[in-house]
């Protein structure tokens, strides 16, 4: 008897609904005026991501701790930008739009309403949630981001692919191990190595200083992964330039502790969740009273259809 696979789409929830945001206009309101552009973008996307890949099974994850302790621990300047300059005292709070923030929990609470699985885990990025879900996945993934970062997940061997939006989410660019081949010159697994190197001033991540993207391509093509590269440093026979072999030794104490911070994790302690692609509401009366109270109109309507077909 053949063995059916189920297909399980990743959402990597606070991306999307940043690009809901600043691609619907904020005219999009509730009955009392309040924006509620993110959250009837957001569900416009799930609509056609529904429609279009076909998920058996669907998770949106989300930032408990968006920039959690650890990784700050180990790189102090990890995201450190983003912080509200005006919170002077307790956790980090990102900076965030001022009509955003208002939607996100009615985001929650529709989900939550639909039926749709919510999943984020104290003291993790959703980032790492969509890493253990994929780590414990046993058919096809789809990840859907607008963050490369999660470039490290894809993996032809268990058809893990990462779905970015080019435009809105009706234009995706369907990321495989090819396709990062040729834009990067590396797969998934040395994805993160190539991150770690160049740098990402978005995430606070120095990188090595004069180890550029097309450099780091070439040394992990030569040397295999970034343990490689470090080895190659203490071996003078090995191909490195003079101004390489200098820059890497120089840059050790952020090597040693890097891979830690870019890497997402595999091994968060993830709660019991169903995460079946609903077919009806899980809530009809609260998701009829948050359809009215925030005018969701059509956005809503058009999902249910979809979810119900």
């Amino acid at each position: 008897m053949r063995k059916v696979t189920r297909r399980l789409m990743l959402l990597d929830t606070a991306s999307l609904y940043f690009r809901a945001f600043f691609g619907v206009p904020e005219s999009v309101k509730a009955p009392d005026g309040t924006p509620v552009n993110a959250v009837r973008g957001l569900l416009d996307f799930v609509d056609r991501l529904v429609r279009d890949h076909h998920p058996d099974d669907l998770i949106a994850c989300m930032d408990a701790d968006w920039r959690p302790h650890w990784r700050v621990a180990l790189i102090p300047s990890y995201k450190a930008h983003r912080v509200a300059e005006e919170h002077e005292a307790g956790p980090d709070e990102e900076q965030v739009p001022d009509t955003l923030s208002p939607q996100v929990p009615v985001i929650e609470a529709v989900l939550d309403a639909l039926g749709i699985a919510r999943v984020g885990v104290e003291g993790y990025e959703a980032d790492d949630v969509i890493g253990t879900f994929t780590a414990r996945a046993k058919g096809p993934v789809d990840i859907v981001t607008g963050d490369r970062d999660l470039y490290q997940l894809v993996d032809d061997a268990r058809e893990v692919r990462v779905l970015y939006p080019l435009k809105g989410v009706g234009t995706l660019q369907l990321t495989d191990e090819a396709v990062l081949r040729g834009k990067y010159g590396v797969g998934g697994r040395g994805y993160a190595d190539l991150a770690l190197l160049r740098g990402d001033p978005s995430d606070g991540l120095p990188g090595v200083p004069g180890i550029g993207e097309k450099t780091a391509a070439k040394l992990l093509a030569e040397f295999g992964d970034l343990a490689g590269i470090m080895a190659a440093v203490d071996d003078p026979g090995t191909r490195l330039t003079p101004a390489q072999r200098k820059r890497l030794d120089a840059a050790r104490a952020y090597v040693a502790v890097a891979p830690r911070v870019v890497r997402v994790a595999a091994d968060v302690p993830l709660p019991e969740v169903a995460t079946a692609l609903p077919s009806t509401p899980r809530d009809p009366a609260g998701l009829e009273e948050l359809a009215a109270r925030w005018g969701l109109g059509g956005s809503l309507r058009r999902l249910l259809v979809t979810l119900g077909t």
